[in-house]
């Protein structure tokens, strides 16, 4: 280990568990078996469990929930980075979210700043003002990282920001292992039905109310099951729009499932439904374990996982007359599909985790 003097902070206000708080574990752990000063900012210490034990973690003196208004972790976390970095100015931050306060306190303090944009932003850049500030604030970071090549792209075309593409890292064995964790539940109990799945966020961006509408289209035509399995705020619009239309013999919808890939190992087809995303982790997941992919042609990343259609079929954001379409035609052409997920399988190595944390590591170590 070399004996770098500087601490690297990695800050990340709240924690969650979704793709990029997987990448974040990752990352962090790594850097802590090559350099000894790693700390993580973050308000979320209930998750001190997913990090190496030689990682300290700097977080705020008011002991806070949770389930309190995630700003306030967010401002609070803020001013607990701002008074260590106010004494050790031999620090450097990598912001874990793209957060424009993080920058701003960093460049107040005169401290290297790298940030990891983990979204497009095809979800906000419409609003003119939060564009205008954005790009003002993030081009003073050091250095900015972002998640897949048409990321970049449309960083440099939209924002004029010249960016770092660094592929999510990829550790497929960490996917394999959790097949044989848990019970042995089997969730698609009735032979010869398609059987459908969907991972994520209960948000807008994610947009699962699009699969149950192609569902309703689809329960007379097809024996098809579909499960949903997520968390949000969108959850009692998910279950009241099953209850409305009779789709509950069709659909499951769960929210409390800590080893979602017994079930994905279960299912034929994986279904991304996202408007916007940065690389979605979950579709490097369903193509490691070999399944089918029909995805939104979203900005960014889907089309770079899936060889531009070579590796599965994409269909128009929010159209789900489109979705049971192409469900209907990966129904119908089964063998001939086959082909594509291998080639998408195939085209995971460039993710490959030990290559991306190499990467990553190179890019930071300049600025230790």
């Amino acid at each position: 280990m070399p004996k770098i003097k500087k601490n690297l902070i990695f800050f990340m206000p709240f924690i969650d568990r979704g793709g990029v708080e997987k990448n974040l574990f990752l990352i962090t752990n790594y850097f802590s078996k090559k350099i000894s000063n790693v700390k993580v900012c973050t308000a979320s210490l209930n998750k001190r469990k997913f990090f190496s034990k030689n990682i300290k973690f700097l977080s705020p003196s008011i002991n806070t929930s949770e389930k309190i208004n995630i700003r306030i972790n967010y401002f609070l976390c803020l001013y607990t980075l701002f008074k260590f970095l106010w004494v050790n100015k031999n620090s450097v931050v990598f912001a874990f979210q793209a957060n424009i306060y993080c920058v701003l306190v960093c460049k107040i303090l005169n401290i290297k700043v790298i940030v990891r944009s983990n979204s497009s932003p095809s979800g906000w850049n419409h609003n003119f003002l939060k564009k205008f500030l954005y790009k003002l604030i993030i081009s003073k970071a050091d250095k900015i990282i972002v998640n897949s090549f048409e990321f970049k792209n449309q960083m440099q075309r939209e924002l004029n920001l010249k960016t770092k593409c660094i592929y999510n890292p990829l550790d497929v064995s960490i996917i394999k292992s959790k097949l044989n964790k848990g019970k042995k539940e089997l969730f698609f109990k009735k032979k010869n039905l398609l059987k459908l799945i969907n991972i994520g966020r209960f948000t807008d961006q994610k947009d699962q109310i699009t699969i149950l509408k192609a569902i309703n289209i689809l329960k007379k035509k097809l024996k098809i099951r579909l499960i949903i399995i997520g968390y949000g705020e969108k959850k009692n619009e998910l279950f009241e729009y099953v209850k409305k239309n009779n789709l509950s013999k069709f659909v499951k919808i769960k929210d409390k499932i800590s080893n979602p890939y017994k079930i994905l190992h279960q299912s034929d087809v994986f279904i991304l439904s996202s408007r916007f995303e940065g690389l979605p982790n979950v579709l490097l997941e369903a193509a490691a374990l070999k399944k089918f992919i029909i995805s939104t042609k979203c900005p960014t990343g889907p089309k770079e996982i899936l060889l531009n259609g070579k590796g599965g079929l994409f269909f128009k954001i929010s159209n789900y007359k489109d979705l049971s379409k192409k469900i209907i035609l990966y129904h119908n052409n089964k063998k001939k599909f086959k082909q594509r997920i291998l080639a998408t399988f195939k085209n995971l190595k460039k993710y490959d985790f030990r290559y991306n944390l190499k990467r990553y590591y190179s890019e930071v170590i300049q600025f230790l």
